[in-house]
């Protein structure tokens, strides 16, 4: 496992931030993998042993920034959250692109995704 905490951001034009990271920073495409409708559902942007998340966030959402926790055992660690206080924004959950997670707020309101998926296997295989 190269990083088990990875950044992610959403941003109101994510297809156009892709481009830019990549162009200005030198990012390179990990994933991206594109809604119907042009936005982007999620995206992985690696540069040397990083890799920050990104993906489209709705228009007027305070949703901007937050922190993905990849985890071994993602049930164990809802009940640990949940017993700590964290709010629950999306539930645990199977998910469409493999693994278990949920998200949360912490006391200050900041986002923290807890999940399973582990996008360096991931794409290892």
């Amino acid at each position: 496992m190269k990083s088990s905490v990875i950044p992610s951001i959403r941003y109101q034009d994510a297809p156009a931030a892709i481009e830019w990271l990549c162009k200005a920073f030198g990012f390179a495409k990990n994933a991206v993998y594109p809604n119907p409708d042009g936005t982007i559902a999620h995206a992985q942007l690696t540069y040397g042993g990083g890799m920050v998340m990104l993906g489209s966030g709705e228009k007027g959402s305070s949703e901007a920034q937050g922190i993905y926790i990849v985890v071994p055992d993602c049930d164990a660690v809802y009940a640990t959250a949940k017993a700590a206080g964290a709010v629950m924004t999306r539930d645990i959950r199977d998910m469409d692109y493999g693994g278990r997670g949920f998200t949360c707020t912490d006391p200050e309101g900041h986002q923290w995704s807890v999940g399973s998926y582990d996008p360096w296997v991931q794409n290892e295989e």
